[in-house]
C-alpha cells in the first residue's frame, strides 16, 4: 500500500497497520543482524537443556513422593492404614498368625494328655487306640479353630487401630529401614521390611482362653513378622532414597531453571516452551509406565511364600501418591504446552483468541448498553493489561509449586480458575470510545 493510500486511513486503522506489519516483520525474522544470531550450538543449548529439565523432573516427583513417605508420619500412616481392611492383606496376616500360634501348640501332647484322661476313665482299649489316632482330625480342628479367631480379630476394628497405632510408632523405623536414621518395630531383616504382628497374636490367645481353650494360655509372647516390602535391593533403594532426600528440596526448583534456561536461550521461545513442556509430559508417562512394569518384576521376585496377592496391594498403597503426583505433572506439562500454542500466530490459536475475545467483548457491550460502567477500573485494567495477566500466570505457579501435594484435580481446577480470570480480565477492559474517522484528504467543507 502507498503512502498517499496510508493517509486516506484513519488514526485506528493506521495504528492497527503498524502494529500488523511489526509483527509480520517479528515472524519472517527481518533484518540480518536477526539471521545471524541462529547458530546451531545454542539449538543444541536449548535441547540439552530441556531433555536435562525432563530428566530431573522425574528425580523430582519420585524425591518429593520419597520425602512423603519417609519424613511425613501422617502421610505415611494414610498410606498404609487403609490396608488394614484389605482383604488380601487381611488373609496374609490371618495366615501368618494362625501358623504362629499353631506352632507353640503342642498336638502331639493334647492327644497324650486326651488319650490319659480316657484311661483313667477305663475307656474300652480300643476306644483308647482309636484316640491316639486322631492327631490330624485334631490338628485340622485346632487350625480351624485358630484361624477362625485369628479371622474374627483381623477383620474388627480392633485390627485396624492395632494396625494404624503400630505403624505409626514404627515410622521411625521406616526411616531406618530406608535411610538408617533410628530403630522400632519395623526393621530391615534379610532385605525386607517387616512390622511385628506380636500385638495381633496376644489378642488372638486372650480371645481363645476366653472361649475356653485352655491350651492357649500356654502360648508365650510372639513376636512374628509380616513383610510389608521385600528385595534383594534393599540396600541399594536405601542409597537412592538417601540421595533423594538429600535432593528433594531442591530438584524440583532445578529442574524448573534448566527448563527455563533451556526456553530462554532458544530461538522460537514460545515453541521451545511447548517442547519443554511436552518434553516434560513425556518423561511423566514414561514414569507411569516404569511403575507398573516395577510391580511385576517386584511380584516376581518375592520370597518364597509370600503373598502375591497382598505384596501387590501393598505396593499399590506404597506408590499411589506418587501416581497421583505424576499425573499432577502430566497435567500441568499439557495445560502449559496448550497455552503456548494457543498464544502463538497459528490459524487455530488466532481464531481461538478472536472467537473468545469477541464473545466477551459482546458481553461487555450488553452490559454497558444496559447502564453498566467501567470507569476506572477499566481504564486501569487496559493500562496495565499486560501485567495483570503476568500476575495471574505467576501466582497460579506459585499455588501450584507450594502446594504439598497437588493431584490432577487441583491442577484442572487452578487452570479452569486461570482461564476465568483471564475472561474477568479481558471483559474489565475499557479501551474507550473509538476515534471518529478522520475525513479523507483533499474534501474541503461547504
Amino acid at each position: 500500500m502507498s503512502d498517499h493510500g496510508d493517509e486516506q486511513l484513519s488514526a485506528t486503522e493506521r495504528s492497527e497497520l503498524a502494529s500488523l506489519r511489526q509483527r509480520m516483520d517479528a515472524l519472517e525474522g527481518a533484518g540480518p543482524a536477526q539471521r545471524s544470531q541462529h547458530h546451531p550450538f545454542r539449538s543444541l543449548g536449548s535441547v540439552v537443556l530441556i531433555l536435562l529439565a525432563a530428566l530431573l523432573s522425574v528425580l523430582s516427583v519420585v524425591a518429593v513422593w520419597a520425602n512423603s513417605i519417609v519424613q511425613d508420619t501422617d502421610r505415611y500412616v494414610a498410606t498404609v492404614g487403609p490396608l488394614a481392611s484389605d482383604p488380601d492383606v487381611q488373609a496374609a496376616v490371618t495366615n501368618r498368625v494362625t501358623a504362629a500360634v499353631l506352632a507353640q501348640i503342642d498336638v502331639d501332647a493334647l492327644v497324650k494328655e486326651l488319650t490319659d484322661a480316657a484311661a483313667d476313665k477305663n475307656v474300652p482299649p480300643r476306644v483308647a487306640t482309636l484316640l491316639g489316632g486322631l492327631d490330624g482330625p485334631i490338628s485340622n480342628g485346632l487350625k480351624q479353630v485358630v484361624s477362625g479367631t485369628v479371622e474374627r480379630v483381623v477383620s474388627s476394628s480392633a485390627f485396624e487401630k492395632v494396625w494404624v497405632n503400630a505403624n505409626r510408632r514404627a515410622h521411625t523405623a521406616m526411616d531406618k529401614a530406608l535411610t538408617g536414621h533410628s530403630d522400632s518395630a519395623v526393621k530391615l531383616q534379610n532385605n525386607q521390611v517387616v512390622i511385628d504382628l506380636g500385638p495381633i497374636v496376644a489378642q488372638v490367645k486372650d480371645q481363645l482362653v476366653a472361649a475356653g481353650f485352655s491350651p492357649a494360655a500356654k502360648i508365650p509372647a510372639v513376636h512374628t513378622d509380616f513383610v510389608v516390602f521385600a528385595s534383594e535391593d534393599v540396600g541399594k533403594i536405601k542409597i537412592y532414597m538417601r540421595v533423594l532426600e538429600i535432593l528433594g528440596g531442591w530438584l524440583p526448583v532445578i529442574a524448573l531453571l534448566f527448563a527455563a534456561a533451556g526456553v530462554y536461550v532458544a530461538f522460537n521461545r514460545r515453541h521451545a516452551l511447548i517442547g519443554a513442556a511436552l518434553a516434560v509430559f513425556v518423561a511423566m508417562l514414561v514414569l507411569g509406565i516404569g511403575l507398573t512394569v516395577a510391580r511385576d518384576v517386584y511380584l516376581n521376585h518375592l520370597p518364597p511364600g509370600a503373598s502375591q496377592a497382598a505384596a501387590g496391594t501393598v505396593y499399590d498403597a506404597l506408590v499411589k501418591f506418587l501416581r497421583a503426583g505424576v499425573r499432577a505433572l502430566a497435567a500441568v506439562a499439557l495445560f502449559t504446552a496448550a497455552a503456548a500454542f494457543l498464544a502463538g500466530p497459528s490459524r487455530i490459536a488466532v481464531l481461538t483468541r478472536s472467537g473468545c475475545s469477541r464473545s466477551i467483548g459482546a458481553l461487555r457491550d450488553v452490559t454497558t448498553s444496559a447502564g453498566f460502567r467501567l470507569g476506572a477500573v477499566g481504564r486501569f485494567v487496559h493500562r496495565f493489561k499486560h501485567w495483570i495477566g503476568v500476575a495471574i500466570l505467576v501466582i497460579a505457579a506459585i499455588v501450584l509449586f507450594t502446594w504439598s501435594y497437588p493431584t490432577t484435580a487441583v491442577v484442572v481446577w487452578t487452570a479452569v480458575i486461570v482461564l476465568v480470570c483471564f475472561a474477568i480480565r479481558e471483559f474489565l477492559d475499557d479501551r474507550g470510545p473509538a476515534p471518529a474517522a478522520s475525513p479523507p484528504a483533499g474534501t474541503a467543507a461547504h
